[in-house]
């Protein structure tokens, strides 16, 4: 079984360590608890994927701040796929996605999804007072922030680190899901790892959310937000063969598909050239799973192309993403009030 450790200091050498080396400092999956003069605590959940260290960089950020003087505000940080982030990978193949395994997955349990179940129940126990994940993406992407209810809190957290906000209820399994149930929650996007701009955001909004002493109940000004609903996921299945410059594979994608990312697309728009002229060779997944290809996708004169203005997000370059995750999302502006 995958273990926990729990701790209530600070270990040497965490503020400093990279997340190729924190390994050395804690063996696994670690919950840290530290206090704070208010005492429900902020959940953080950093590293669910193990190539995505903004959110470490964050934490450190914000502990250095505190080193010598009380938190404003209680917080537990959750570090998670260590030995991922030991290679520099979003996950071990021989692992389940840290990301995909919260309460409400619907799938058979693992040692690794009872301990995110044991971690919701640590937190409630705490009375916790707001959840935050924070992940990196692969492509290029603007800072968001996404979460899986409308409800005002939510809204508001949400809007606290970004106006561009994405409403999702797929895929399940996802911490801000989870937590959504007890508390605000919300997952933070920001950008690729390694960009400073990234780094800082987030820890600002951590330091903003500490010295939070509720979040407010009132409904989010529309001026203030732009809100996206995510109505599709993309995939490739496993036995098509993709490339963005190998002419001979199955799907041949533009060179320059990360551009899409938050542009409402035209229909025609083209994702690439496609081999065989009568076969769909992605999947899209709507909301409840079920199969929605046809809906938004065509194959027009051996192009992969989009048959509803949508917007994408997450499209990435990185193929060994996609094979693990999915090749993007699709998403439609919503309005609230």
């Amino acid at each position: 079984m995958t273990m926990l450790t729990q701790l209530e200091r600070i270990p040497n050498d965490l503020l400093d360590v990279s997340a190729t080396e924190l390994h050395r400092i804690f063996p696994g999956p670690t919950l840290l608890h530290l206090q704070g003069r208010r005492h429900e605590p902020l959940f953080i959940s950093v590293l669910l994927h193990g190539n995505e260290d903004t959110g470490l960089i964050a934490i450190q950020s914000l502990l250095k701040k505190y080193a010598h003087k009380t938190l404003p505000r209680a917080v537990s940080i959750f570090f998670g796929n260590i030995s991922a982030a030991k290679l520099g990978l979003r996950r071990l193949e021989t692992q389940p996605d840290y990301n995909r395994i919260w309460p409400g997955a619907g799938e058979a349990q693992s040692a690794e999804s009872m301990m995110m179940a044991s971690i919701v129940d640590t937190m409630v126990r705490r009375d916790v007072f707001a959840s935050v994940d924070i992940h990196n993406n692969s492509g290029h992407n603007p800072h968001f922030a996404c979460l899986n209810t409308l409800q005002s809190e939510h809204l508001q957290l949400a809007t606290l680190f970004s106006r561009t906000v994405v409403y999702f209820l797929r895929p399940l399994g996802v911490q801000s899901m989870a937590f959504s149930k007890h508390c605000p929650a919300v997952t933070l996007e920001c950008g690729k790892a390694g960009d400073a701009l990234g780094n800082h955001h987030a820890f600002e909004f951590l330091d903003a959310c500490v010295h939070l002493s509720e979040i407010p109940k009132h409904q989010v000004a529309t001026h203030d937000i732009d809100l996206f609903h995510t109505v599709a996921r993309v995939l490739i299945p496993g036995d098509i063969t993709f490339s963005f410059a190998d002419k001979d594979a199955d799907l041949n994608f533009e060179d320059d598909i990360e551009q899409f990312n938050f542009c409402e697309l035209p229909i025609g728009a083209s994702f690439g050239a496609v081999r065989n002229a009568e076969e769909l060779l992605v999947i899209a997944e709507d909301e409840q799973g079920r199969d929605v290809t046809k809906e938004y996708f065509c194959n027009d004169h051996k192009r992969l192309t989009i048959k509803k203005s949508v917007m994408p997000s997450m499209l990435t370059m990185d193929e060994r993403i996609i094979r693990q995750d999915c090749l993007c999302y699709l998403m439609e502006r919503i309005h609230i009030g």
